[in-house]
């Protein structure tokens, strides 16, 4: 039946060495724990306002300080922004509206055989789960954002892998083609603003959520084989979509 990931660190080591992208975008870097886990075939962008890197980014990543709003619709970072990336991983500020808006522009710097993972999407109860930081373990209300996207993205495939301590969310079928944030997003911001950890555990986690175990047979079937190099635009020394480390990129 496969060996249980003991955290989500290893689906998202797994999910690297599955996928191989050629370009990665990680929103919230903070110590760059997770970045370890790029290949070194890959181009990785790093965004945190304020990274605290225990170390060096690795030779093949570019940390970019800025908040995700910035990076996604400033021109100073198109140059980032110039080839669609295989593989996000959206763990940044702990705020539903906040993440969703993440999720919805990553999606337009992708293609249609990208995988989207967020983190934090599970909660572990109502003290953790709140919109204010109080625990050392603090999902914050994340998990809103993948019940905006079931209700308002059907077209969408998200799962919830049950790894601790608080989950990795994976969608795929992403559709790049379209503009900034939907008409629909300030509606869904409104309409769940209200929900807390009660609410979910009465709407059905499980289900609600798409949950799936936390083992690599079950986590598999739901991503692509190794990134597509028909749809993945790959690096060229044609100065887009760079992976040096740049001064004036830190």
């Amino acid at each position: 039946m496969g060996k249980p990931f003991s955290t989500y660190y290893g689906v998202l080591r797994r999910v690297h060495q599955h996928i191989r992208p050629s370009r990665y975008l990680e929103i919230g870097v903070h110590q760059g724990h997770s970045l370890a886990f790029v290949q070194p075939g890959t181009c990785a962008v790093g965004v945190d306002p304020e990274p605290m890197l225990n170390g060096d980014a690795p030779a093949n990543c570019s940390i970019v300080a800025c908040t995700s709003d910035d990076f996604f619709l400033d021109e100073a970072h198109a140059e980032h922004r110039a080839k669609p990336f295989d593989l996000v991983f959206v763990d940044g500020l702990h705020l539903f509206e906040q993440t969703l808006a993440d999720i919805l522009r990553a999606e337009q710097n992708c293609h249609h055989q990208s995988v989207i993972l967020v983190h934090d999407t599970l909660p572990m109860d109502a003290e953790t789960s709140t919109r204010e930081h109080s625990n050392s373990v603090w999902s914050g209300d994340v998990w809103k954002a993948i019940v905006a996207l079931n209700r308002y993205r059907p077209d969408l495939h998200i799962h919830t892998i049950a790894a601790d301590p608080t989950g990795l969310t994976i969608i795929t079928g992403l559709n790049p083609h379209h503009v900034d944030l939907p008409p629909w997003f300030e509606v869904a911001v409104d309409e769940l603003m209200p929900l807390g950890y009660d609410d979910l555990v009465e709407l059905g986690m499980k289900t609600t959520l798409n949950v799936v175990p936390p083992i690599w047979p079950a986590v598999a079937p739901l991503l692509p084989d190794e990134a597509d190099p028909d749809t993945t635009l790959l690096r060229e020394d044609d100065g887009l979509g760079r992976c040096d480390n740049d001064p004036d990129d830190i």
